[in-house]
């Protein structure tokens, strides 16, 4: 009789048979029979407006009604709960925590403290909670369960369901995070179970919310705990208690949990739609594991959201409406949009994804994953996570990127992402993006200007793709002259020549020039001291010629100054870029019987004196390896007065380098003044 003694003080009535009065609303809770008050509960609801029988209860009036109100539909269990495992081997994928926790219960060997760390919806607290329905089952002793829950003793239903359990507490941490809270936990744990054979077991959930002091408070605690007291401490973020209380690691067990795969939460989500008699598509499903992102409980919540919608089987239109996600084929289209150099045709696409209520967030995350599924196929691998169609549809595409661009736009919208977040102007940032993407073509790759001329080594003989092969523009002929190009001031010329100038300058230095690697590496031993010199008039002869390699006695001068560039290149290939600096500031100026190779600076420099003069033994190898008569390295500075001198800091020594480089080649030197071009090591 509690509830209906509460209701008729909350209502002003008597107790009785009569019903709750009221001038428009009268409501009966039943009658009367005998001293008993009936067990069905029955609602009636009357207006002024309503036939109803009047009767009299005292000196209060009711109105019998004449109809009963409906109950409201029963709510319905979510399926993350209704599902929730309940022993140690439902747990998915965490099959390295279960079984450790199972162990420990069968052979008595259970910790006093666990910190369970992982991802959302990866199954802590759930873990947290078998494990204490396993410490306090009723029949914990029984060889068969091994170390497993029955899930049927009073107990167990007790602990999983969440009533009221003297030995079983959880706790949120986000809301009691205080070093009170702590205080609090620490005084009810000194007290003993509720029976001889039970554990008391504490569960905080979101760890990483107590503060320094709520920790430092729990630290004597977890070091020295009260018998059968186990503390089960599950967090997303270890790291933050590692900042905050390092000292608890140390006194807890830690457990890590692995994200949950898309084939695992499939393969659950199976398993609980034949449960529930629900019809599912193979690609719907794959569309749910997708979004989930590796929590099971988020992927049981969007199949409840999913579910809601209506009857029948889930399909993929289904769960696209009812999660807001957008169609594969609509990533096909902008990857022909892109392969295509629509540029323009982008903000049509985007303004259509707007009107439709695309969540531009997550639009993003999926044309990455689409890029890199693409990008797989390109490398010949298997895309990862996709249906059929897309696939074939990005096999039918995988010659429209090389793979170097499919990485570019990769690392733009990985670089984009942080921004993209936090930006009011997200619209905005993902037309520049995919315009970007688009006009892919015209960008210009430095690598092969660079080639030959010791700015950049080379990987192989054949030209670097600098934009989709599908549409790449067609360069002039190899016969057209860089240099009458270059003869032009660089204001006169267009654009589209210089470029035309920089790749015939690279098809030649291709053919004619060999990297300073290769040379080194390839080009045998210089000429003997007795051979011919050339004529000034006659041309230069290349550098990679074949000479003997008996040469014994002193070489000549002549012949290191032919070669000093690649001496120059050999000492910055060994990471002596001060050394290759100072080279270029000095020129051999004599060589004696004995083998000794002067080498006179063109300025007085303290800084590039020393550092020769520290890189003496690897100057002689290298040199030794075109003339094998060298003995000795000599370094001499001009006479006069030097300026004090100026630390050498790599923006000098990078400056240096450009102007060699343009000193070397007028077609560069018009690029550079040209383009704003930049040197990249």
């Amino acid at each position: 009789m509690r509830c209906l003694t509460s209701l008729r003080q909350a209502w002003g009535t008597r107790r009785g048979g009569d019903c709750l009065g009221g001038d428009s609303l009268a409501l009966c809770f039943g009658t009367v029979v005998g001293r008993e008050a009936c067990p069905a509960w029955v609602f009636y609801a009357v207006t002024h407006d309503a036939p109803a029988t009047t009767q009299r209860s005292g000196s209060r009036i009711g109105r019998w009604p004449s109809q009963p109100l409906a109950f409201p539909p029963a709510m319905s269990l979510a399926l993350a709960r209704k599902y929730r495992p309940r022993t140690f081997a439902d747990v998915a994928v965490q099959s390295h925590v279960a079984a450790t926790l199972k162990g420990a219960i069968a052979l008595g060997r259970v910790a006093h403290a666990y910190l369970l760390c992982g991802p959302r919806g990866v199954g802590k607290t759930t873990l947290a909670r078998v494990l204490a329905m396993a410490l306090n089952c009723e029949r914990r002793d029984d060889p068969s369960l091994g170390g497993e829950p029955c899930g049927e003793c009073s107990s167990c239903q007790r602990i999983w369901s969440g009533a009221s359990s003297l030995d079983v507490v959880e706790i949120d941490a986000a809301s009691n995070r205080g070093v009170d809270d702590a205080r609090e936990l620490r005084e009810r744990a000194m007290y003993a179970p509720s029976g001889d054979d039970r554990y008391k077991v504490y569960i905080v959930d979101e760890a990483h919310m107590l503060t320094r002091e709520a920790w430092n408070a729990l630290l004597k605690i977890l070091e020295e705990p009260p018998p059968r007291v186990v503390f089960v401490f599950a967090t997303t973020e270890p790291q933050k208690i590692a900042q905050s209380a390092a000292p608890v690691l140390s006194r807890v067990q830690r457990f890590d949990f692995k994200r949950i795969g898309a084939p695992d939460i499939r393969a659950r989500l199976e398993r609980v739609l034949r449960e529930e008699h629900v019809e599912a598509d193979a690609d719907a499903l794959a569309m749910i594991a997708r979004a989930a992102d590796g929590s099971m409980r988020d992927a049981l919540s969007l199949t409840d959201q999913v579910l809601a919608m209506g009857e029948g089987a889930i399909v993929p239109e289904r769960v696209r409406d009812a999660l807001g996600l957008v169609a594969e084929d609509e990533f096909i289209a902008l990857i022909d949009l892109v392969a295509e150099h629509r540029a323009g045709d982008v903000f049509a696409f985007v303004a259509r994804l707007a009107d439709a209520g695309i969540d531009f967030g997550q639009f993003l995350t999926g044309f990455g994953d689409m890029v890199r599924a693409l990008l797989a196929v390109t490398l010949g691998g298997v895309p990862p996570e996709v249906s059929e169609r897309a696939r074939e549809a990005l096999e039918q595409r995988k010659q429209a990127f090389a793979a170097g661009d499919l990485l570019r736009m990769l690392s733009i919208a990985t670089e984009l992402e942080p921004r993209f977040r936090k930006s009011g102007q997200q619209q905005l940032l993902l037309e520049a993006m995919l315009v970007r993407f688009a006009l892919l073509d015209r960008t210009v790759s430095l690598e092969t200007v660079l080639r030959g001329l010791g700015g950049a080594s080379s990987g192989g003989d054949d030209e670097p793709t600098m934009g989709p092969s599908s549409v790449r523009r067609a360069a002039p002929s190899a016969s057209a002259s860089p240099a009458r190009n270059a003869e032009r001031p660089p204001s006169d010329v267009p654009v589209s020549d210089r470029r035309a100038a920089i790749r015939d300058a690279d098809r030649a230095a291709d053919k004619s020039v060999p990297s300073a690697a290769r040379a080194m590496r390839d080009t045998p031993a210089a000429a003997p001291v007795g051979a011919a010199k050339p004529s000034p008039a006659a041309a230069p002869a290349p550098r990679d010629e074949t000479v003997s390699s008996a040469l014994a006695g002193a070489p000549d001068l002549n012949q290191i100054v032919e070669r000093w560039d690649d001496v120059v290149a050999g000492m910055r290939a060994a990471g002596k870029s001060v050394a290759a600096t100072a080279l270029e500031h000095a020129v051999p100026a004599a060589v004696n019987a004995r083998g000794d190779v002067t080498i006179a600076l063109d300025e007085p420099n303290p800084i590039y004196a020393q550092a020769l003069e520290a890189v003496k033994s690897e100057l002689v190898s290298t040199l030794r390896r075109w003339f094998p008569g060298v003995q000795r390295a000599v370094v001499r500075a001009p006479e006069g007065t030097t300026a004090p001198p100026t630390r050498l800091t790599d923006e000098m020594v990078r400056s240096e380098r450009i102007a060699v480089l343009r000193r070397k080649d007028p077609v560069l030197d018009a690029a550079i003044d040209a383009l704003d071009l930049d040197l990249a090591d």
